[in-house]
């Protein structure tokens, strides 16, 4: 090409002997990656957890344990991590992100929420991620995670939210509400890390991936972190309502839909009633199919789980059942739900 063909091609804009056109964008997704991992990391820490167990005729001795991530969300050393990650611990270690070693409290853990707060107890002032609004997240925005994956400290990957609202079985059982998926990688010793958005603001607490599957990973919503932790720092437990029933979510007879005209085709049936709780004093039997509480609808058991709330505890309301084929209403007062 002559001189003039290579003035003719730069003012077309056509890239002649440089960098590729794509440069900028990648950069400024590099800096963007960058600028929110050095924000956050310095309040990301690794947690080592021991476990007591007992063998036959032994004393409780420490179990060898994996170990987990979490992060300081307080400047006086209050930090968020999962539930899963530190249930249960006899002692519970905390790699400072300056290398010191320091021992964690268990301020409280919530298996419904898979949530827990870990406090230390070190001289000065800790670095504390700022808690942004996960209510503000969209898919399709950066997500970065940080944490400490087989061990490896303060890892740093990257990639989107991949979709809104999902649901999470918990390991109590209860389905975890409004969880973020992202495709930033995440591995064993990643949980309880913090998922950040690109202004370096956590938007989620990592807590799950599907394996064997790529890219499938799931964050607990920071704003659901903000209530749980709230609520385990001042009580050390998150406190719901009970009803004392054991049941399943199960199809409704759809001649029963139409006679009664229920917006919904499921039920919580209930399987079984507890000596001495609200269902059984309030009258619910096995083989009822709970479909509404207080005026709201109740499509199986994760509603009622959504609907038990430390609100309800103490006050009447009304639970709407069908027994057989007939309509019932019973009263019923909640309580307040074992630890």
């Amino acid at each position: 090409m002559n001189r003039l063909g290579l003035v003719r091609a730069s003012r077309e804009g056509i890239p002649v002997g440089g960098p590729p056109a794509d440069d900028g964008l990648l950069d400024a997704y590099s800096k963007a990656v960058v600028g929110a991992a050095d924000k956050v990391s310095p309040s990301v820490v690794n947690l080592v957890v021991g476990r007591r167990g007992r063998a036959d005729g032994a004393p409780p001795r420490p179990e060898p344990e994996g170990s987990g991530s979490g992060f300081f969300f307080t400047s006086d050393g209050f930090l968020l991590t999962n539930s899963h990650v530190v249930h249960g611990a006899s002692e519970i270690e905390v790699l400072l992100p300056d290398g010191r070693r320091a021992e964690g409290e268990l301020r409280g853990d919530d298996p419904h929420t898979d949530l827990a707060v870990v406090r230390v107890d070190v001289p000065g002032l800790v670095p504390a991620a700022f808690l942004g609004d996960s209510d503000a997240v969209r898919v399709g925005q950066l997500a970065i995670a940080i944490g400490n994956p087989y061990g490896f400290q303060y890892t740093v990957t990257a990639g989107v939210v991949s979709a809104l609202g999902r649901s999470l079985r918990a390991v109590s059982g209860r389905s975890i509400d409004g969880v973020i998926q992202t495709d930033a990688a995440l591995n064993p010793g990643n949980s309880g890390g913090p998922l950040v958005s690109s202004q370096g603001e956590v938007i989620g607490v990592n807590t799950a991936a599907i394996l064997p599957a790529q890219g499938i990973c799931f964050a607990i919503p920071i704003n659901t972190a903000k209530f749980v932790a709230e609520r385990l720092i001042r009580d050390g437990r998150i406190t719901r309502a009970y009803l004392g029933v054991g049941g399943q979510t199960a199809p409704i007879h759809p001649q029963i839909i139409r006679f009664y005209g229920l917006p919904s085709p499921r039920a919580a049936l209930v399987l079984s009633v507890e000596a001495g709780s609200p269902a059984q004093r309030s009258g619910v039997r096995p083989g009822d199919l709970l479909i509404g509480y207080d005026e709201h609808p109740v499509s199986g058991v994760d509603d009622l789980h959504r609907l038990l709330t430390e609100q309800q505890v103490g006050v009447e309301g009304a639970l709407i059942v069908i027994r057989g084929h007939t309509r019932m209403v019973l009263r019923i007062t909640p309580a307040a739900a074992p630890a």
